[in-house]
């Protein structure tokens, strides 16, 4: 406990840029497969390739894509921009798929209904596919965020600060406390995550909260 005290304000710094480091791809990634899942599920043809070529994305190591993105988007190898992009990558491997099933679990009577009443393709979209799809696309966001929090501390290899350089600086000083710290604080932020997620789903589906209730 000596050690973490009077290393607190740095851990604390290595905490916040894990936070970031994982909420930014997280979000992006959630954006970019949106349209893809969506192109995936209306396109018969399409799916297959869509989710096959999203799930080859996935099978990329994670060091070799933070090594390969710098000569790529010409950034320096310690620029944090490559952490984003790569665990963006992920992000959008995972939730392709979850997306376009999350589509595709909607009811046919449901989208009828709302075709009945005018909707136009976007509308129906917005207003009424991707809402009851959240907690199929929750479901595969908490996968994808609980990952990056656990990618993320490759990225310490590169000199990256975030809670994976507790690990490196254990290894190097040969002491159990940075280990110990960065694992446990790594797991309170995929639990974190994860119950931020579950709130913002029934926050988002009030109406499977009553139905539960009746």
């Amino acid at each position: 406990m000596d050690w973490v005290w009077s290393n607190l304000p740095r851990i604390g710094e290595l905490t916040m840029n894990h936070i970031v480091l994982t909420l930014i791809p997280t979000l992006l990634g959630l954006l970019v497969a949106l349209p893809l899942g969506w192109w995936a599920h209306r396109s018969r043809r399409g799916y297959p390739v869509i989710v096959g070529a999203a799930g080859l994305l996935y099978t990329i190591p994670s060091l070799a894509l933070f090594v390969i993105l710098p000569p790529i988007l010409g950034t320096r190898i310690l620029d944090p921009l490559n952490v984003v992009v790569a665990l963006t990558v992920y992000t959008v491997a995972l939730l392709v798929r979850v997306v376009s099933d999350g589509l595709g679990s909607v009811p046919f009577e449901t989208v009828q209904a709302a075709e009945a009443m005018g909707y136009r393709s976007w509308q129906r979209l917005v207003l009424v596919e991707l809402p009851v799809a959240v907690p199929v696309i929750a479901a595969g966001l908490r996968v994808a965020v609980v990952s990056n929090v656990s990618i993320l501390t490759m990225a310490a290899l590169l000199g990256i600060p975030q809670l994976g350089s507790l690990f490196t600086q254990g290894f190097q000083l040969r002491l159990f406390v940075p280990l110990i710290t960065g694992i446990v604080l790594c797991v309170v932020l995929a639990v974190i995550f994860d119950a931020l997620i579950i709130w913002f789903n029934r926050i988002a589906t009030p109406w499977r909260q009553r139905t539960v209730t009746s």
